[in-house]
């Protein structure tokens, strides 16, 4: 039997709550992130301005809170559940005796394809075409044992970008000599700063075409991004993690591994939380500096060429003791109605997260409601809270009339290059209810 005729989609009745449940509660972390950093418009303000947007209390606060518990943690998180979701994909694959491969790399393809139109039609800071590219890669990890994936999770972590970021602090330097580095460090923030402004001016017009024309443009730009290697290497250090844990099974059988989860919600919140708070003390100081201070610096102190990976390593911390914590109370009955709530959530993920940028730049470009750049921190989250909270009982209604949310479907469809089933048979909507 050909190999596309015997895979097929996941069920209703074979998926893992939990894990579905997890994946809501990430995109909402990776929601506020992307709101209170690019679509609010705050990272393309320039300095003083994005400060005015914290200058009370409250909004200090608000930053500050962000900063330490939400700020790249989820998108993490998000991360290891898609190297957890491979192996699950692989298990099943193997369990009907055909490959993953096939399917797998038509599903990256397909998932690139939806990534680019996402990133030059709608919004710039598209993840899903990173995780096609990274996803390829991962497919060569598939057969490697677990002690092999889990060194390459510490190479990928700490020794390779700690490499580069020596690599991009000193190389220029050696080659150039320091004035040499530092002329080509201000000229290269100066035409940063130019394109982050075009940005701004084009997403504060009127216009829908000269927003999205910016977009597209700022898009293409950031392309050959030099911090984009190391953002690589995380990205598939975190897929590998996510291996490791999907094929011994740590979320599927929690009960099994209580004492592991247990150890790694400790850990991972204890030191996750020791790293935020040095990285937040290091942003205020930074703030209260005129200039932006030795952390602002061309070219920043020894010292501080460590800090991104030990921030990394923080933020994976802190994402697998969420992980860890989500588990467990989902584990109680209480605590599972409570975040149950979130399933169809994490189910139609991918149709909310594409949403969320149609609706975030109705939102906040000029031709909407104007809000770029005007909204504080409590105001960005509120609304985000608003449109999510909206989003899930959408995603409620719709999964109690259809198999898969919209994006799902098609993403399903062109995969197996087949029009996949819509609509819930009774017997469909007895299982879901269920």
């Amino acid at each position: 039997m050909p190999e596309s005729s015997s895979a097929g989609p996941v069920e209703a009745s074979e998926r893992v709550h939990l894990l579905d449940a997890l994946r809501g509660f990430a995109l909402l972390g990776v929601f506020l992130s992307n709101s209170l950093s690019w679509f609010s418009g705050r990272s393309l303000l320039p300095r003083e301005q994005a400060k005015a947007l914290t200058a009370s209390t409250l909004e200090t606060v608000v930053n500050s809170l962000y900063a330490f518990f939400v700020d790249q943690k989820f998108v993490t998180l998000f991360s290891l559940l898609f190297g957890l979701g491979f192996a699950l994909q692989m298990t099943r694959a193997e369990g009907r005796g055909t490959s993953i491969v096939p399917v797998y790399r038509r599903r990256l393809l397909v998932l690139l394809g939806l990534g680019l139109v996402h990133m030059f039609a709608v919004w710039v800071g598209d993840i899903l075409s990173t995780y096609a590219l990274v996803g390829f890669v991962l497919l060569l990890f598939r057969g490697r044992s677990d002690r092999t994936v889990l060194t390459w999770v510490a190479v990928l972590f700490v020794v390779l970008p700690l490499t580069l970021s020596i690599a991009q602090r000193y190389g220029p330097e050696l080659l150039h000599g320091k004035e040499g580095a530092e002329a080509a460090a201000k000229a290269t923030k100066e035409e940063e700063a130019a394109h982050r402004t075009a940005f701004f001016t084009g997403l504060s017009s009127h216009s829908v075409l000269a927003s999205q024309q910016a977009n597209a443009v700022y898009a293409w730009q950031n392309l050959p991004n030099p911090g984009r290697p190391i953002w690589l290497c995380i990205i598939l250090g975190r897929f590998l993690l996510g291996l490791w844990a999907g094929r011994n099974r740590v979320l599927e059988e929690v009960e099994r591994h209580r004492k592991l989860l247990v150890r790694v919600m400790a850990w991972g919140l204890a030191v996750g939380s020791a790293v935020a708070t040095l990285s937040l003390v290091l942003n205020l100081m930074n703030r209260n500096v005129p200039g932006g201070g030795p952390l602002g610096q061309l070219s920043p102190p020894a010292w501080m060429v460590g800090m991104r990976t030990l921030r990394e390593v923080g933020y994976l911390f802190m994402g697998t003791g969420y992980a860890a914590a989500f588990a467990l109370l989902f584990q109680k009955e209480r605590w599972r109605k409570v975040l149950g709530v979130l399933t169809p959530a994490g189910r139609m993920a991918l149709t909310l997260y594409l949403m969320q940028s149609v609706i975030s730049i109705g939102l906040y470009d000029g031709w909407g409601l104007g809000l770029v750049g005007h909204t504080p921190p409590s105001r960005t989250v509120l609304l985000c809270l608003g449109v999510f909270a909206a989003q899930v009982a959408f995603s409620h209604w719709w999964l109690a009339r259809f198999r898969f949310g919209p994006v799902e479907w098609l993403w399903r469809s062109l995969t197996y290059g087949r029009a996949q089933p819509m609509r819930l048979t009774p017997a469909n909507e007895a299982r879901t209810a269920h």
